[in-house]
């Protein structure tokens, strides 16, 4: 490494980070000095991707959906700059998620913070215990950030006892809206292009792989 840049104040939520690298290879040469720039995050470098499901008497499952703001996505994608025409959006619909902080240590700490996350996005208040883990974490974009997705479920016994989500505060979660879609409407929605959010994808489809493979009534992990 022959460089490191920092651009961004502290009270960012990213800061673009900047190293001048060159490759060494096995024989000991090395390569041009090139730029590697990626996202950074003080807050905490992974995130964590909760999938809220109830099973309904019928047997069916049903899955919570959040519309939320999304600025990057008017801001980021000015039409004339796409290679494929779409409908310019500013919410968009996920599935309830946030940043694993630096005091969330370990798998319990990754629980914890998914059933907070529940509370504060959705109202629904989850025993940690019982966040389970959909396989193994993921990268969602490592051209540009480091973050790993951390993707997870939790059983909603009552969908009708949610309170009113408290929200961390900020601007960004006003006007957010809950609602309940059955599992596999809402991953036809993904292929359709209805659901355009990678992660809740996955990870609805990893729930409905983990619910496939459970009997009736168990709990999925």
């Amino acid at each position: 490494m022959d460089g490191y840049e920092q651009h961004g104040g502290p009270d960012g939520f990213l800061q673009v980070e900047r190293y001048a690298l060159r490759n060494r290879r096995g024989d000991g040469s090395t390569s041009e000095q090139y730029l590697c720039d990626f996202l950074g995050r003080s807050k905490g470098p992974d995130a964590v991707v909760v999938a809220l499901y109830h099973r309904e008497p019928d047997g069916g499952v049903v899955v919570l959906l959040r519309d939320g703001l999304r600025p990057a996505l008017w801001l980021g994608r000015p039409p004339e700059a796409l290679a494929i025409p779409e409908t310019r959006r500013l919410m968009l619909t996920e599935v309830v998620a946030g940043i694993v902080e630096r005091d969330d240590v370990g798998e319990a700490g990754v629980r914890a913070r998914a059933a907070a996350e529940a509370h504060e996005e959705a109202g629904f208040r989850i025993d940690p215990a019982r966040v389970q883990f959909l396989g193994a974490g993921t990268f969602p974009s490592p051209g540009s950030m480091p973050e790993k997705f951390w993707l997870t479920a939790a059983e909603v016994e009552d969908p009708d006892a949610a309170e009113v989500a408290p929200t961390d505060g900020s601007p960004m979660e006003e006007g957010a809206r809950c609602r309940w879609m059955p599992l596999d409407d809402a991953i036809a929605a993904c292929v359709r292009g209805e659901i355009e959010d990678c992660k809740s994808e996955l990870a609805l489809r990893r729930l409905r792989d983990a619910l496939g493979a459970q009997p009736p009534g168990s709990v999925i992990g």
